[in-house]
């Protein structure tokens, strides 16, 4: 049986329940009764609880009213984080290794290995069964656990890039590099402008191209944390990605103006303007194109998993956020799991954002659209970015490197030259 969690669902159990003891049940920096004999501090974003959207925070104040008075006695007291991602980041591992930390906390995915790294994690093995765990896309299960296996965070929802096409124009979805080529080129002998995607300097561009390099067995870095794309085999690995942009800069599958686009509203606006049948997005641009485009027009258009160097041969980047357990109190870790479970499940139903367990896609019926199987089976080939200090770094270079190999600035080989010695500066100073 599926479940439904709607915006209305939801405004109709709120309608019938006694908003004042709603309203003393939560309030900007608590959930539960202030005289409460038990206390957790939650440090969150801004996005849900606290959200903007008033049917968003309603929905999760009634999430979290429901988990309080399933718990008696605890109230949960709550701290927003700054807008400065990196920054807050930092932040909580020195307050958690000086013993001032939240208790449970939101951690970036991306910075997820340093805190693992840091030793500061409680594993919440004991409030998820062997089944549960395993039903974590196999990338979020490594991002996850330890080398014992203890799972150290709920990795509660994540995003992936894909590549959406109009129908009309492009029928076949490419599965490969040299599928997606010859399908631009047949889109430009149309008249439109061939396949777009990110190549200005933001991390979109990285992250997009990244899905290349790891669909070849590349890696960034090795498991120490230090830059290993430069060398050996993994220097070849991403000579090869690189030259795979190139070649469709080259052959005029993809316009030049890529190196322009630093937004993926570039491609939507390309879409919604009829100047191109393809491009490589983020699965929340599905939507997007629904209430972009009039409805015949949204209707042509469909997501597809990245093509790769062979059909067999796929990876897409993934980002997204965890909740994790900064104290050892195993009541406060309890209480931590049983918050994430509510952002895993029911929390994510209702925002559309895409759950990491494959179960949860057949449990409601937000993900009854044929989207979310295309969604559902490439984060089965999911990577996530490597969590360590020097990977900005790395990825800012990508983005010169990438920049000048598909302007004619620079051959690959001398592009990652120096990229390589820019990154290996940036490393000795770390």
């Amino acid at each position: 049986m599926t479940r439904r969690l709607t915006a209305s669902t939801l405004a109709l159990a709120l309608a019938g329940a006694p908003l004042l003891a709603q309203e003393d049940m939560v309030t900007r920096d608590r959930v539960g009764p202030a005289d409460a004999e038990n206390a957790l501090t939650f440090r969150l974003t801004a996005y849900d609880l606290y959200s903007s959207d008033p049917a968003t925070s309603a929905a999760f104040e009634e999430l979290f009213v429901d988990f309080i008075e399933d718990n008696p006695g605890w109230r949960i007291d709550t701290q927003l984080q700054t807008g400065n991602l990196s920054q807050e980041q930092a932040r909580m591992i020195e307050q958690a290794q000086a013993g001032r930390g939240p208790d449970c906390a939101m951690v970036d995915s991306a910075q997820l290995a340093t805190y693992k790294a840091a030793g500061i994690l409680s594993p919440m093995n004991e409030y998820f069964t062997e089944e549960e765990i395993a039903d974590f896309f196999p990338y979020v299960r490594d991002g996850i656990t330890d080398e014992d296996g203890n799972m150290l965070a709920v990795w509660w929802f994540t995003d992936l890039r894909v590549l959406y096409r109009n129908t009309e124009v492009v029928p076949e979805a490419p599965q490969t590099w040299d599928d997606l080529q010859a399908a631009a080129l047949a889109t430009v002998e149309q008249g439109y402008e061939g396949i777009l995607f990110n190549g200005a300097r933001g991390e979109g561009t990285t992250f997009d191209w990244l899905a290349n390099y790891w669909a070849l067995g590349g890696e960034l870095v090795d498991e120490a944390g230090e830059p290993v794309f430069y060398e050996g085999e993994n220097r070849e690995l991403f000579l090869q990605a690189v030259r795979y942009y190139e070649s469709l800069v080259d052959s005029g599958a993809a316009p030049a103006r890529v190196t322009s686009i630093a937004t993926y509203d570039d491609m939507l606006a390309a879409a919604a303007a009829s100047t191109t049948a393809m491009f490589v997005g983020g699965n929340w641009m599905y939507a997007q194109l629904q209430t972009t485009l009039p409805e015949e027009e949204a209707a042509k258009w469909e997501a597809s998993e990245l093509p790769g160097p062979t059909a067999e041969q796929r990876a897409t980047g993934t980002g997204g956020w965890t909740i994790a357990a900064l104290t050892d109190d195993p009541e406060k870790v309890r209480m931590c799991a049983g918050i994430a479970k509510l952002y895993l499940g029911p929390g994510n139903a209702f925002q559309g954002l895409l759950p990491t367990q494959a179960s949860l896609y057949d449990e409601y019926d937000t993900y009854a659209g044929p989207e979310f199987e295309v969604f559902s089976a490439a984060l089965e080939n999911g990577r996530a970015r490597p969590g360590v200090a020097i990977y900005p770094e790395i990825s800012n270079q990508i983005q010169i490197l990438l920049g000048e190999v598909m302007s004619g600035a620079a051959e690959p080989e001398a592009a990652l030259d120096a990229a390589a010695e820019a990154v290996e500066a940036a490393y000795a100073r770390q």
